[in-house]
């Protein structure tokens, strides 16, 4: 089974949403997770607890198991992530060109038939999420 797969099944289990991993060149698995009011230091240590002993049972090989929060600057994967943080500020990196442009910083407006809607500089695109390199969330900070 491969890891992905033991994530996506597992999480949801334990009340997380499975937000990323990576596997580094050397070994380290670092898993981002998230729930609805955030990430505490006692969720990390459980989904930690939880995930060593399933990988030692599973036979997966890392050499460190890294469990995190993604951060403010979460990034944003999946339809459903567009679809929860419209309304956000994003930062969006498409694979191709969409009129002479690749970066895109603006509001997240929604997500429909496979396209995210995000508004910039007085302008609306729709971004095709097959053309989506990366896209992250835009902390905004109102003092």
């Amino acid at each position: 089974m491969d890891i992905q797969n033991i994530l996506d099944k597992t999480l949801p289990g334990l009340g997380y949403e499975l937000v990323d991993f990576e596997l580094t060149a050397q070994g380290d698995l670092r898993v981002f997770i998230d729930k609805e009011g955030g990430i505490t230091v006692e969720d990390c240590a459980t989904v930690s607890n939880h995930l060593s002993r399933l990988f030692l049972v599973e036979d997966i090989d890392y050499k460190r198991l890294e469990i995190s929060s993604p951060g403010l600057d979460r990034p944003l994967k999946k339809a459903a992530d567009f679809i929860r943080f419209a309304g956000q500020q994003a930062k969006i990196k498409t694979r191709l060109p969409i009129d002479g442009q690749k970066n895109f910083i603006g509001r997240l407006e929604g997500f429909e038939n496979d396209c995210v809607r995000i508004a910039f500089d007085g302008k609306t695109v729709d971004i095709e999420i097959s053309n989506i390199d990366k896209a992250r969330l835009r902390p905004e900070f109102n003092f």
